[in-house]
């Protein structure tokens, strides 16, 4: 199927209204779309369609990964079913083939060039390959936040005691005075033996979108190459990962671009990829090759050709779209709570500093009870947060996420602080 009649098709499977089974395939539900076209809706209302719910709570733990819409998953058990029925023959003969295709519409979506990026199974498995791989000699330095993901403070923990570097950990805080401030933060820890800083794109506990590009251009000025943390970011906001003149960048693909589990990117700039050594040892003996540093035996393939469709999805929502979405959904509920004077919002109000992820706290109540309390009385599911200055749950909504959901939580959060 050609890939103009494939979008047309999809964009009418974004209307399958919810009696549908899911498990039918593409083929079998076209002949819904004239139906779907009288649904008188809108858009995101539409778009809630693509989604099996559960009805028991409402879910605003979109972080950890996103439910994967309907066309989308589909898809994938079509891709399951092909290369289960191919056999090796599938692996052998056009698994290269795919994969080249892939990263090259990928690299279109993310905004590098595609002898630049690879594709992963995580952010942690890309990071930790830049962190593991980069050629440290004793007494080196890295920066990086004690906000930063656990799995990559790890990682360098163990390159310390291994090789010998020293690791400097800033704290950033919740409610930046502007840029500058931040960008001081990282730039007042560097020395002559500052090797590498690694910073979050958006910080996964609070939502907080730092100023990268800003951070790059000064580290770069001292020499200094930086490690982008971009979880939650491919398929959350608008941007390319070239304008932000970073080192390395990486992020996961079951998040926000709504992928199957188990998806993944890592970009490397040309002039860095000869130094890294591989996570997994390569076939691939040259150097300035990317593909090298991409091995890791035989996995779940079609995990990977589901990113295309996928991204078929996210170009029929429109990433901009997508990203005003996101966001309005958090203003919503965080406007809403700033006032309550028993509420601490752990996330910028700059609008410019976050997007759809947010965090709130209660004074008086431990996050963990938090948690509890909205899960147990009122059914909404979050996850508490109770580390490195950070105390609250973390709310985040999704594109299906409705505002009548979202009066639920404000409702239930103004309940709490009348008992605490």
């Amino acid at each position: 199927m050609r890939k103009r009649d494939f979008l047309k098709n999809l964009s009418g499977l974004a209307f399958i209204p919810n009696f549908l089974p899911f498990e039918l395939s593409l083929d079998e539900l076209k002949s819904t779309i004239e139906v779907k076209k009288t649904v008188k809706t809108d858009f995101w209302d539409k778009i809630r369609m693509d989604y099996l719910l559960k009805n028991d709570y409402v879910n605003l733990e979109n972080g950890y990964y996103n439910i994967i819409p309907r066309p989308t998953l589909n898809k994938y058990f079509e891709h399951i079913k092909k290369v289960n029925f191919h056999g090796s023959y599938y692996m052998r003969n056009k698994r290269e083939k795919d994969n080249l295709r892939i990263v090259k519409r990928l690299s279109q979506f993310v905004g590098c060039n595609s002898d630049q990026l690879v594709i992963t199974r995580n952010t942690t498995e890309s990071l930790d390959l830049v962190i593991s791989g980069f050629p440290w000699k004793k007494n080196d330095e890295a920066i990086f936040a004690d906000q930063d993901y656990g799995a990559m403070k790890q990682m360098f923990k163990q390159i310390s005691a291994r090789y010998g570097i020293n690791n400097k950990i800033i704290s950033i805080p919740n409610h930046p005075l502007d840029d500058d401030e931040i960008v001081s933060i990282y730039e007042n820890q560097i020395t002559a033996r500052t090797k590498l800083i690694m910073v979050s794109h958006m910080i996964n506990i609070t939502g907080q979108i730092l100023p990268v590009k800003k951070i790059c251009d000064m580290a770069h000025k001292y020499n200094v190459e930086v490690l982008v943390d971009g979880a939650h970011c491919i398929g959350h906001f608008s941007f390319n990962i070239s304008d932000l003149n970073c080192d390395y960048y990486g992020s996961s693909l079951h998040k926000w671009l709504s992928t199957p589990l188990g998806v993944g990117l890592l970009y490397v700039s040309k002039k860095n990829i000869s130094k890294i050594w591989p996570l997994i040892a390569s076939h691939i003996s040259e150097k300035n090759n990317i593909m090298r540093l991409n091995h890791i035996g035989t996995h779940p393939v079609h995990t990977d050709l589901a990113i295309d469709n996928a991204l078929d999805y996210i170009e029929i929502i429109g990433i901009k779209r997508k990203e005003n979405r996101l966001r309005k959904l958090q203003r919503y509920w965080s406007d809403s709570l700033r006032s309550n004077k028993k509420v601490i919002v752990n996330t910028p109000i700059e609008i410019q500093r976050s997007c759809g992820i947010g965090n709130i706290g209660i004074r008086g109540l431990k996050p963990l009870e938090f948690q509890k309390i909205l899960f147990d009385k009122y059914n909404i599911f979050t996850v508490a947060i109770d580390e490195a200055n950070v105390f609250g749950c973390r709310i985040t909504p999704n594109v299906y996420t409705s505002f009548n959901e979202l009066n639920k939580f404000i409702e239930a959060v103004n309940k709490i602080t009348l008992k605490v």
